[in-house]
């Protein structure tokens, strides 16, 4: 065989493996990249949905939570529309200096009407979550916290609120962190279990407010189609189940 003849069909038999790889992964590596509002404050109804607890030299009656008519500006302006905009305020007080934090955890009530802790979906597969939140310049920082499919709990570090006014926050969701299994249903989706505000040990912590508003994700929502998927929903597939014959 000429030596020109064995390139090109080396050549022909490489792209032969290569395309068919290409159109496989090609439809698993489609994005849409959009922005989701995960919560927001302006509903006065729902803004009860929430829980607020300090460490151990909490002063006693604190934290305290409730609305506040703020928002940033960066985002409505001086909002001369008159809409109803709240942010959720924290009112915090320790009894000395540490480590002390507040954390502020999404709620809802259970079969007896209590309020309990109740994790926030983040829908897709979440690139960064992002949020808005007003600082007095103490030097306090944020960690929002993530929990798996498995169970495992992962610290996203907003950073520092040493700064005055409103600031808008965000950290990147690594891609270690699973959001997705070999099996169907592939998608495992993340969850925000809370926020937690921490205190340098020598900054002053007897008086302070803090305020959160919009908190919003960057995420991935394109998922694979695939013929017969209506039995990866487990609800779907249990009551398809339940209705079978045996």
């Amino acid at each position: 065989m000429r030596p020109g003849l064995r390139v090109f069909l080396g050549v022909a038999l490489a792209m032969a493996l290569i395309f068919p790889a290409v159109l496989v992964t090609a439809d698993e590596q489609t994005k849409t990249i959009t922005t989701r509002n995960i919560a927001t404050f302006d509903d006065p109804t729902t803004y009860g949905n929430w829980i607020v607890q300090g460490s151990k030299y909490a002063s006693a009656g604190f934290p305290q939570m409730q609305l506040v008519k703020s928002w940033p500006e960066a985002l409505y302006g001086f909002n001369t529309d008159n809409k109803p905009l709240y942010a959720l305020g924290i009112h915090g007080r320790f009894d000395r200096k540490s480590y002390n934090y507040i954390e502020i955890i999404p709620a809802a009530k259970d079969s007896s009407g209590k309020l309990a802790p109740s994790a926030l979906p983040l829908p897709g597969r979440v690139q960064s979550i992002n949020m808005w939140i007003w600082g007095a310049n103490y030097n306090f920082w944020l960690d929002a916290y993530i929990r798996d499919y498995q169970g495992i709990d992962h610290v996203l570090h907003m950073g520092s609120i040493m700064f005055p006014g409103w600031r808008n926050l965000s950290a990147t969701v690594s891609s270690a962190i699973p959001q997705s299994r070999t099996y169907i249903p592939r998608y495992a989706g993340l969850v925000l279990t809370k926020l937690v505000l921490w205190t340098a040990p020598d900054e002053k912590v007897d008086d302070f407010y803090l305020f959160v508003d919009e908190i919003n994700i960057i995420t991935d929502l394109f998922e694979s189609r695939f013929d017969g998927e209506q039995l990866a929903d487990p609800v779907t597939l249990n009551n398809l189940w339940q209705q079978g014959t045996k």
